[in-house]
């Protein structure tokens, strides 16, 4: 099993959600987070006065899935939340050991 993290911009969440979907997956956890990187952030402009934000708004997605479906999942990912300019976003692959369904105590792939 493994894990992807992706952080994408937010308005590509839904065209992200649907492309999960249409390989067949079946659950994802989605987070709003803050952050920058290679973007660092940018200036506006309020009452007349200037300031630095820092932390641009950005969308977490989680996803537990078999290893098969992992290439599948990084492929429509990436080219749902691709608009080709900077702050795209990151993907990230993790190994996971176990899971577990707590309501009926199904293990591994079975609890997914």
């Amino acid at each position: 099993m493994k894990k992807i993290e992706a952080i994408i911009k937010p308005f590509k969440l839904d065209e992200v959600k649907e492309a999960l979907h249409e390989i067949g997956l079946q659950g994802i956890t989605v987070l709003e987070a803050k952050g920058f990187g290679r973007q660092k952030g940018h200036t506006e402009l309020y009452r007349g006065a200037e300031y630095v934000v820092d932390f641009l708004p950005k969308v977490k997605i989680e996803i537990v899935l078999s290893d098969d479906m992992v290439e599948r999942a990084i492929d429509a990912i990436k080219s749902a939340a691709h608009t080709g300019r900077i702050g795209d976003g990151k993907l990230f692959v993790s190994n996971i050991e176990e899971a577990l369904r707590i309501r009926t105590g199904e293990t591994g792939e079975e609890a997914l």
